[in-house]
């Protein structure tokens, strides 16, 4: 088994905002305030277009020869181009099968604009088999491929109206699905300085999301029943050997549910 679960948590880009709406001079609150308003005004909705968001933080679960690692990338201070940067090198260096939960409705066109902003290159991600015949027919682009596995698309049939939340699948499964927080606070944690919190709790979307992707490759039959529990059990030891509090109350939940 070979995967890179992920995760992002971003904030309104508010230096866009600014010159978008001629706010110059105005404070963050207030330029992400009048951004969420305009759109609502005009949409019903409160919840900004892709294009307006801004990454601050990057989860990631690691599955590789007899490792498993979760970690956010960079440092608390890292700004958007250095973690964007980060995720695409590693796709660039590794080319590993990239699994999320909603990633192609939402965390990969994010990034895609962030990089776009940056300028930051990711020849290998683009790949659609020009240049590697491999990705002719499984690259990370194309919806119906398995180089990147959308679970909330892939587990509802490809069917918007089927489609479910993480928090309530995970919790469906014995998981112990979101922790402290949800993905609407992170921008009012954001501006109280709060990205550890939200590196935290983007570390356990993560987790969420890789342990409902094993249940998926049980389910398709890629792992046996004693797979599953030799994977579940390396989740167990990774997060009862950490040191991060917020890893070791995933763990608690997990083991009370």
């Amino acid at each position: 088994m070979h995967c890179f679960a992920f995760d992002i948590e971003t904030v309104p880009d508010v230096e866009f905002g600014r010159r978008f709406l001629g706010l110059d001079g105005i404070g963050d609150e207030e330029v992400g305030n009048a951004m969420t308003f305009l759109h609502q005004q005009r949409t019903g909705s409160d919840f900004l277009p892709l294009h307006q968001h801004r990454v601050v933080a990057i989860s990631v679960a690691l599955r590789t020869a007899n490792l498993f690692k979760v970690w956010s990338l960079g440092e608390t201070d890292s700004d958007e181009a250095e973690l964007v940067r980060r995720f695409f090198d590693g796709i660039e260096r590794y080319s590993p099968d990239l699994v999320s939960w909603n990633g192609s409705g939402f965390d990969l066109p994010v990034l895609h604009y962030r990089a776009l902003k940056h300028g930051i290159q990711a020849p290998r991600y683009w790949e659609t088999g020009d240049l590697d015949r491999d990705f002719r027919y499984n690259n990370y682009l194309s919806r119906f491929h398995w180089r990147h596995i959308d679970l909330m698309d892939v587990l509802s049939g490809f069917q918007a109206r089927s489609r479910a939340g993480l928090d309530q699948i995970a919790l469906m499964l014995g998981f112990p699905g979101k922790l402290g927080m949800s993905g609407d606070q992170v921008w009012d944690r954001w501006r109280e300085g709060g990205i550890e919190e939200i590196r935290n709790y983007c570390e356990t979307d993560v987790l969420n999301t890789y342990l409902v992707y094993l249940r998926f490759e049980f389910m398709r039959g890629r792992l046996d029943a004693a797979g599953l529990e030799r994977e579940f059990d390396l989740v167990r030891q990774t997060l009862a050997e950490s040191d991060a509090a917020h890893l070791r109350e995933f763990a608690a939940a997990w083991s009370k549910a």
